[in-house]
């Protein structure tokens, strides 16, 4: 059986957006904050990120690209994109807040065992644009819950990225649907599904061990 992995739905949760920090980060309420959550690294597939991005300023010129995180690459991207925003590395409450006062997620790395920061986008309310595999494959319905795209096809994930924008600029917020695929993994949720699961199995070994010792007496018992 597979168990899921789980996320902290109280820290990330959409009810941590903060209109003033949208403010002071130059959003428009008409327009989308775009972030990236991770390493800034050349393994992460960065450059598809602002291919992306620039896709998404073409349908949404006032969007803002926000970029979470540090890295060997946080220094090139910075020179490169002077306009976009890079407040580091964030934790806690400050983390719960960029990640639920931003619109769309952009996902493009090909080399997680997992991504994590999947979860923490669905949990926050977050149209999130992956590839299809690890945890989005896992979590996501295509065009219902998030966007996906085939793996490794970087045209594809460009696509998925503006999908995402033309269905949050008609108010088509693919995020609620991404919250609600995430709601039941909470940390409690999850151990209490490991409980269970270990339950089952223990049950299951005593039952298997039950009919064994009845079947050994069948074998060696005393015909009269």
């Amino acid at each position: 059986e597979l168990l899921r992995r789980a996320v902290d739905t109280q820290r990330f949760d959409p009810r941590h957006r903060d209109l003033e920090l949208r403010r002071q980060l130059g959003v428009s309420p008409a327009a989308p904050l775009v972030i990236h959550v991770g390493r800034l690294a050349p393994e992460k597939n960065l450059a598809l990120v602002t291919a992306a991005f620039e896709r998404i300023q073409a349908l949404s010129p006032h969007a803002r690209m926000l970029w979470v995180g540090d890295g060997p690459s946080r220094s090139a991207l910075q020179q490169a994109h002077p306009r976009h925003l890079f407040p580091g590395i964030l934790r806690g409450e400050t983390l719960s807040q960029h990640f639920a006062s931003a619109d769309i997620f952009l996902f493009p790395s090909v080399t997680e065992t997992f991504g994590n920061v999947t979860l923490e986008a669905l949990a926050s309310g977050l149209t999130v644009c992956a590839f299809d595999y690890a945890a989005a494959k896992e979590h996501i319905v295509d065009g219902v819950s998030g966007e996906l795209a085939p793996m490794s096809q970087g045209t594809g994930f460009v696509r998925a990225a503006e999908r995402a924008t033309r269905d949050w600029l008609r108010g088509k917020r693919l995020g609620v649907a991404g919250r609600r695929a995430v709601e039941g993994l909470s940390p409690p949720r999850v151990a209490a599904d490991f409980v269970d699961l270990m339950s089952n199995v223990i049950q299951q070994k005593k039952v298997a061990s039950h009919l064994e010792k009845n079947r050994d007496a069948a074998l060696h018992s005393t015909p009269v």
